[in-house]
């Protein structure tokens, strides 16, 4: 094998330009794709934390009521059917009516880590010169802490002073922007029969510009008293230790508690088939150019065989088998493959880390200052595979040739 492999490393050596060029792309090829998807993974991942930190894992709305419908038996000769519950059909009663009953069922859950009750409703905001429709959630601080990331998008202000007094609000940033209010601010909040008088306690942004220009948060008792709904709540904000199981723990709580149960895979379908379609589109592009290297590196190895053929029948004269010159070029694949795959690893680390550095402000759907990568070891993983089958059909045809001279038929061609 070792004997094999030097006389691989010589005819490589003998086109080492070209070689130098296959690798060059291989690696390149390699190390784009490791860049490209660690950038749209890592933006999809981002998005979903934000998503998840806002609002929650699984939101319990409705209750329902499922409409029977009659399914008929098809071949029968006289007419019958089934029924069945169907989800398009079913009555719907608007929030949940018995939020500590459901709230204690949902808690039954292993996977449920949270349950925050809310009350919410439109208002206007007022201020001496603006006025603003905005969208009020009342909610119990702690409860709602252990289902979002509220704490943490706190960037002015403290919670603490919305703890202590039920004047205090948390308003988004956008919001805060527009109606020109810093913490400790005065405002009204005005409903069609009342206006109250609020505080600002802090503000908060999410980097999500429909909750950030619209959303208010009061305390629970305070948003009842406001809205005028002493009972019941809007929905629950569930929070889980896996979230990727929320559409199953979905599915269950909606047969058990009977009420409409929205998981967040489900809420942002739309988004996320964007991420992936953005993902497997930069996978394909890049691929190409490992693809192109692939032509090149097939182009090379099949000069060496036509012009190696006096060498290779002399290896067949001295006992070599087919399978001994077939594993000469095969190595020739593999070491341009390990080269390049290598190099890529180490090209698509680099770039990776550099990208994460370079600032960028995003607000819209998240909010972050710089790129945001996601470092996974399926992306090399899959990088390299890419490169090893395009490499190996790249290599195994010159080889297949290369193995089928016979040392007759190259003297009687030389002879000739």
């Amino acid at each position: 094998m070792a004997l094999e492999l030097k006389i691989a490393l010589r005819f490589l050596f003998a086109k080492k330009r070209a070689m130098l060029m296959s690798l060059a792309g291989i690696a390149c090829g390699v190390g784009f794709f490791i860049l490209t998807q660690a950038q749209t993974s890592g933006f999809e991942r981002f998005y979903i934390r934000t998503i998840l930190g806002t609002t929650g894992a699984i939101q319990v709305h409705d209750r329902f009521q499922d409409t029977l419908r009659t399914m008929a038996v098809e071949g029968e000769e006289t007419p019958s059917g089934f029924l069945i519950a169907h989800r398009d059909a079913r009555h719907y009663v608007e929030g949940v009516a018995e939020p500590g009953t459901v709230g204690n069922a949902i808690r039954e859950f292993a996977n449920v880590t949270g349950v925050s009750e809310v009350v919410s409703g439109s208002a206007a905001l007022r201020t001496p010169v603006r006025r603003e429709s905005v969208y009020v959630y009342g909610i119990r601080i702690e409860d709602h802490l252990a289902v979002s990331d509220l704490d943490r998008q706190i960037i002015r202000g403290d919670l603490q002073q919305m703890r202590q007094s039920s004047q205090g609000v948390l308003i988004g940033s956008a919001l805060a922007r527009r109606m020109q209010l810093q913490t400790g601010d005065p405002f009204e909040l005005e409903t069609p029969d009342q206006r109250r008088r609020y505080r600002v306690a802090a503000i908060y942004e999410t980097g999500v510009r429909d909750i950030d220009s619209m959303r208010i948060y009061l305390q629970l008792g305070e948003a009842r008293s406001l809205l005028k709904r002493p009972h019941g709540a809007s929905f629950l904000q569930v929070d889980l230790r896996d979230p990727g199981r929320a559409d199953r723990d979905a599915e269950r709580m909606e047969a058990i508690i009977g009420h409409f149960a929205y998981s967040w895979q489900e809420r942002e379908r739309a988004w996320l088939e964007v991420f992936r379609a953005l993902r497997v589109s930069s996978g394909l592009t890049v691929s190409a150019i490992i693809f192109i290297s692939g032509l090149g590196m097939f182009n090379t190895l099949a000069m060496i065989v036509m012009e190696r053929t006096r060498e290779i029948a002399i290896l067949r004269s001295m006992g070599y088998t087919r399978h001994n010159v077939l594993r000469i070029f095969l190595w020739q694949g593999s070491v341009v493959l390990a080269g390049g795959v290598l190099l890529g690893w180490g090209m698509g680390a680099l770039a990776t880390y550099g990208v994460s550095r370079i600032p960028i402000r995003i607000r819209g759907i998240f909010a972050t200052d710089y790129f945001v990568v996601n470092w996974s070891l399926s992306h090399y993983v899959l990088a390299a595979l890419i490169a090893a089958l395009v490499v190996t059909a790249a290599t195994l045809l010159p080889a297949l040739r290369a193995a089928r001279l016979e040392p007759g038929d190259v003297i009687r061609n030389s002879a000739a």
